[in-house]
């Protein structure tokens, strides 16, 4: 069964963004970093307000910031993307350690509180919304099921991709913005699942758009692409099949509101070159495109302290955990946490309630359309029920005494029920393998369907059999892209 469409997608704007919407994306993105800087650090007083002091910080500091403030960049112009331009977006959070983004981003959209209704829009939910992070009863530190709009587990590094590709298969309506960290690309599973655009059908499965969240250091490392130059990143990619558009920002005293700005046109550039491949394949162009990619370039720990002790920290492997680990312990860390929440100017995000107020949010989507309601983020809403075939057709007769029938084998048998199964979901289920489709003896799949392939056709020879730019079956030697495939699959609602 197809996929139900979200929004009226591949829908172009042809305008420009304006500077109201631009202004509540960096209203968002202060707000964003202030709920996550609060979950890392506060356990009382969440505003700050009289009386703050040194007992309002956790007694134990547990989280990730480097990656945080980048990743809510991110969300806040995905949000306003998709309001703009009604179209069916999820968006997959790659870097390990992102959770108060995520989590925060579900604030912001309002599924979090739909989920969990004691996390009032008041002084004292947002309270209980700080002390339940990475705390015994609470939640993880990752982006975890736990939140509205997460498939994918942050901490589970490499398989971002792979459950983003999954996801858009049989589903062309789809556009999955799958955010990979520098540190995670040096993964095995990541590193060979930028090749799975090669498998993918412009017409029929949606489109993976990969920023690359290049922050320069892992814990305490810098990152292999983060280091290598500029030119040999980009042939690196184009080799891959991608047009890299490079976005870089925060490395000098540019103003945000002109950052936002950049980006946002970025953004549209990339859209409009993403609905020009819809477009060329409804129109029958079958050859497959270079899919565009964004390569986002920002400080580690973007707008914290630069310096801590006199140790540089914004942009530095030093941001990747907690920055101010002794902000309960002495005074001096402690101010310095002030200034930094303070640096946000909370007064113009929350009202004296401690509500967040509306101008934070306006520009943002509604209904299913928000990334934490869309559906295929919460796949058990799309699901039907498969329509499977007569297990009994497929009974071996046995002699009455249990012998005398021959010779066969589980998988054969198995192979058959599988074709039948193939043949009566043909958008809901698919075999993902590595290879062994054949030799697994479940080749009377390929009776009913082909190999599904874009990755370019021999002419000259008869040695590419079963092999189509549509199928059930997709197969990639690496095992790690098979399971990520099926897994992005499976939790947007079909089965495999």
């Amino acid at each position: 069964m197809a996929q139900p469409v979200i929004g009226t997608p591949w829908q172009r704007l042809n305008q420009p963004v304006s500077e109201e919407e631009l202004s509540g994306v960096d209203k968002y993105w202060r707000t964003a970093n202030y709920l996550s800087i609060g979950q890392i650090y506060l356990r009382s007083n969440p505003l700050m307000k009289e009386g703050f002091n040194r007992e309002d910080v956790k007694h134990r500091l547990v989280g990730h910031w480097g990656t945080t403030p980048g990743l809510n960049f991110l969300f806040g112009h995905v949000n306003r993307f998709i309001h703009d331009h009604n179209q069916n977006t999820i968006f997959l959070m790659g870097p390990g350690h992102g959770g108060p983004a995520g989590t925060a981003q579900s604030l912001l959209d309002g599924t979090y509180r739909e989920t969990y209704p004691f996390i009032t829009n008041d002084e004292a939910g947002l309270q209980k919304f700080f002390r339940r992070f990475s705390y015994p009863g609470g939640i993880p530190s990752h982006y975890a099921p736990e939140t509205p709009g997460s498939i994918h587990e942050g901490g589970e590094l490499g398989y971002t991709l792979s459950h983003a590709y999954g996801a858009v298969l049989d589903n062309p309506s789809l556009l999955a913005v799958a955010v990979v960290g520098d540190g995670e690309s040096e993964t095995g599973p990541l590193a060979t699942s930028w090749q799975t655009n090669k498998f993918m059908d412009p017409l029929t499965d949606g489109i993976v758009l990969p920023i690359l969240h290049l922050n320069g250091y892992k814990i305490a490392n810098p990152t292999i692409l983060s280091r290598i130059s500029d030119g040999e990143r980009d042939e690196f990619f184009r080799g891959m099949g991608y047009h890299p558009y490079t976005f870089v920002a925060g490395f000098d005293n540019e103003d945000h509101a002109s950052i936002h700005r950049r980006f946002a046109a970025l953004f549209e550039a990339v859209f409009d070159e993403i609905c020009s491949i819809k477009s060329r394949a409804a129109a029958g162009d079958a050859s497959r495109p270079y899919y565009p990619m964004i390569i986002f370039r920002t400080p580690k720990g973007w707008t914290c302290p630069p310096y801590i002790d006199g140790k540089k920290t914004e942009g530095s492997w030093r941001a990747h955990q907690v920055p101010l680990a002794s902000a309960r312990d002495t005074e001096a860390h402690f101010q310095i946490l002030r200034d930094w929440l303070e640096s946000y100017r909370p007064e113009q995000l929350f009202d004296e309630k401690g509500a967040i107020r509306p101008e934070v949010t306006s520009f943002m989507p509604a209904g299913e359309l928000r990334l934490g309601a869309n559906p295929n983020a919460n796949g058990g809403l799309l699901r039907q029920s498969l329509d499977l075939p007569d297990a009994r057709e497929y009974e071996i007769p046995v002699g009455e005494k249990g012998h005398g029938f021959g010779a066969t084998e589980a998988t054969r048998v198995l192979g058959e029920y599988t074709a039948d199964l193939i043949n009566k979901n043909r958008s809901d289920f698919r075999i993902f393998g590595p290879d062994e489709t054949a030799s697994n003896r479940l080749q009377p799949s390929f009776q009913v369907t082909d190999k599904q392939w874009f990755g370019g056709f021999n002419d000259d020879f008869e040695n590419d059999e079963h092999i189509s730019p549509v199928g059930n079956v997709i197969e990639q030697l690496s095992e790690h892209q098979c399971e990520g495939l099926l897994e992005g699959y499976v939790l947007t609602g079909r089965y495999g």
